[in-house]
């Protein structure tokens, strides 16, 4: 293959531009390009396609990889037909979302399909290595491109804002890199690792195009996995394969909200199955949906006026949990019993596993009791100590001093109990003085005070967080973008036929 040109990769291209494919080791043009009068006229064949398997292979653009790998992933897919049926179903409800955000950016259709690579499009995939997501963002890069972790949210799992995140570090792949393939092995193994194994291959004066490069074996097959799945939708019937049609229109639409709700009766207003609503919004965490900002809500297309309307008729009491902070004395058993709940629901609800020591200090959720609660509920919002609204910039550490508790240290760092054991392998709750805890990418100490205390939900008002100083962490401009409370925005997703 042709020597290594140095140059700089060029920047991605806007419509009606579409880069075919570009080797970063091309003597040549950095692009090839479609005509643009038949470019132009397949994308808008490809908008107007009432299939939106149709509309994908028409705005396909790389190049076939000349690898033997490709056929074995091929052969594989066609060979688990029950397993490519469910994925595809599984993703019939965001492929249309984020074939909208692919095209709108110029990138080819075949980075629509690349979430089937990565979690077989299931936005509640998570990984060894702690990726979430239907993009399967670790948590440093996650929080490198804007997606929100605590308590309450894991961005990571959203829809909107991972699609967001995915494609903004993909085009910057691509401007690093000049080529989709080394784009998209960056995505799996790193920009660091890949740009020392092209200096690898300079250095030996050897190609550097994604075929030619040293890489691991999960990577190697990455590209190829992709392409397999682009054949078997570009030629269905080559392989035995029969695609369902989709149909090529918004599966559903963005609903914001600036009240805390619960999940389960967001759902009923919506009057869709929990299963269907917890799909359409996998990033919550908690059994109420806590808008601290304006949160943007998914729901069908066909049920926004249908979640407004019961909305505006429900009334201003929007959830039925409060936060309560675990005092000395309290025992979890204890607090359930009061608060009407099973201990179990009450673990399950709060990510607390059993063993797990000394909860002082630990702010939970509980049920909103009127009897529970005693005199100590207050007319504020979540008291949310576990949760905060900056996130530290780096991986964090913490050593053990004398007296700390290991749900002390969960609340200081604004993390859970439940997930800083997990992550440093406590099993039962122990810890020791000198001992270094893996805090991880969390969110920043919040504030507030530790003082045992029931704070209850007044009116639906947007929660607050008493005593909390810090600043917020900058926030991407899809966040900032100002909705009037309950209007109705349309976004995109798909229906099968």
């Amino acid at each position: 293959m042709p020597e290594q040109v140095a140059q700089r990769p060029p920047p991605l291209l806007p419509r009606p531009h579409l880069p075919l494919h570009a080797e970063a080791n091309d003597p040549g043009p950095a692009h090839l390009f479609l005509n643009d009068i038949p470019f132009n006229a397949a994308r808008s064949d490809a908008a107007s396609a009432a299939n939106l398997w149709e509309r994908i292979r028409l705005s396909f653009a790389m190049q076939e990889l000349p690898s033997p790998l490709v056929k074995e992933w091929e052969n594989w897919y066609a060979s688990r037909p029950d397993y490519l049926a469910r994925m595809l179903a599984r993703g019939e409800r965001y492929l249309f979302y984020v074939v909208e955000e692919v095209e709108r950016r110029g990138m080819p259709s075949e980075i629509a399909l690349l979430p089937m690579i990565e979690s077989a499009y299931n936005p509640k995939a998570y990984s060894s290595a702690h990726a979430s997501g239907m993009w399967q963002f670790i948590p440093s890069t996650g929080k490198t491109y804007g997606l929100r972790q605590n308590w309450w949210q894991d961005e990571r799992r959203d829809v909107l804002a991972a699609t967001r995140a995915a494609l903004d570090y993909l085009e910057k792949l691509y401007e690093m890199f000049g080529s989709w393939e080394l784009a998209l092995a960056s995505y799996n193994w790193g920009e660091g690792a890949v740009g020392r194994a092209i200096q690898r291959n300079e250095a030996r004066g050897l190609p550097t195009d994604y075929l030619s490069l040293e890489m691991p074996a999960e990577t190697r097959n990455y590209v190829p996995k992709l392409m397999a799945v682009k054949n078997l939708i570009a030629r269905p019937e080559d392989f035995g394969v029969a695609l369902t049609p989709i149909e090529n229109r918004p599966y559903f639409a963005v609903v914001n909200t600036d009240k805390h709700i619960d999940v389960k009766l967001a759902a009923q207003l919506a009057e869709v199955p929990l299963s269907e609503f917890q799909a359409l919004n996998p990033s919550h965490n908690r059994p109420v949906i806590r808008a601290d900002v304006a949160q943007p809500l998914l729901v069908p297309a066909d049920r926004a006026e249908t979640f407004q309307a019961n909305l505006e008729a429900h009334g201003t009491k929007l959830t039925s949990w409060q936060s309560y902070t675990i005092g000395k004395g309290d025992r979890l058993d204890q607090i359930a019993q009061r608060f009407g709940i099973a201990l179990a629901q009450l673990r399950e609800v709060n990510s607390i596993p059993a063993r797990l020591g000394s909860l002082v200090g630990m702010t939970i959720l509980v049920p909103d009791n009127a009897e529970g609660s005693g005199g100590n509920v207050a007319a504020a919002g979540f008291s949310t100590p576990p949760v905060a609204s900056a996130i530290v910039t780096s991986v964090a550490n913490h050593v053990v001093k004398a007296g700390e508790t290991l749900a002390g240290i969960a609340r200081r760092y604004s993390t859970s109990v439940a997930q800083l054991a997990t992550r440093n392998g406590i099993r039962n709750g122990r810890i020791l003085v000198g001992q270094t805890l893996s805090i991880g990418e969390t969110p920043a100490r919040s504030t507030g005070s530790t003082a045992r205390r029931v704070v209850a939900v007044q009116r639906s008002e947007p929660i607050k967080v008493a005593g909390n100083k810090a600043k917020p962490a900058a926030k991407s401009q899809a966040r900032t973008t100002k909705t009037p409370a309950g209007r109705t925005q349309v976004a995109y997703a798909s229906r099968r036929n």
